[in-house]
């Protein structure tokens, strides 16, 4: 019996690479002893005539503190990620993750002037609150939607409140999330109402 060829197929071309790169940009963080992480993938208040500052302001997303966190981040964004980047394509996706990145790196740099802010957990609650919008129907807004909308960004908010010194940047997580709900609307919303407006009604004839 003759065994059929497997093929290994690079499905997600974004979410993979980001997902090697960030694996790689934690072991030179492990061989650099931290510098790495603070030189390039860490986003906080530096001089405006400095590249790095505005490089850092993407790349933060690509750094993870210790091999914990890149699981943590990574496992949810290698589930949701490959679905969103079928549905809207490699290009899209990657510019919502940067968008989301800067958004993130830029209001960090404001608001907080002392922390520094890494890791993808604002790219997990953007994924996560886009993929909420794969439901959606004209004229309809899935329950889902505001379930996962209550339970993450409500959850981010009391841990914000109740523990402000936990470490965790609760506002990436929300940052991230409302960045995921506009894009969905923005976005996704337009796109599933043309698919909608496409598909043939009850009293259309198909052959």
């Amino acid at each position: 019996m003759k065994l059929p060829k497997i093929k290994f197929q690079y499905n997600s071309p974004v979410i993979l690479t980001m997902t090697l790169v960030s694996a790689a940009a934690l072991l030179l963080n492990y061989l650099t002893g931290g510098w790495s992480n603070h030189a390039l993938f860490s986003v906080y208040r530096s001089g405006l005539l400095n590249p790095l500052t505005y490089l850092r302001m993407f790349t933060h997303v690509l750094g993870h503190v210790n091999y914990t966190h890149f699981i943590n981040n990574f496992t949810i964004i290698l589930l949701v990620g490959p679905m969103l980047e079928e549905k809207y394509g490699s290009k899209m996706l990657l510019e919502m993750i940067a968008v989301t990145a800067c958004v993130t790196g830029l209001i960090h740099m404001i608001f907080n002037s002392k922390g520094e802010l890494l890791g993808a957990s604002g790219i997990v609650f953007m994924l996560i609150l886009l993929s909420s919008f794969a439901n959606y129907k004209k004229g309809n807004i899935p329950i889902t939607l505001i379930l996962v909308a209550i339970i993450y960004l409500s959850g981010e908010i009391i841990n914000a409140v109740a523990k402000p010194n936990d470490g965790v940047s609760q506002m990436a997580h929300i940052i991230g999330g409302v960045c995921g709900m506009l894009f969905g609307w923005v976005i996704g919303k337009p796109q599933a109402d043309a698919e909608t407006s496409e598909k043939p009604t009850d009293s259309s004839l198909s052959v």
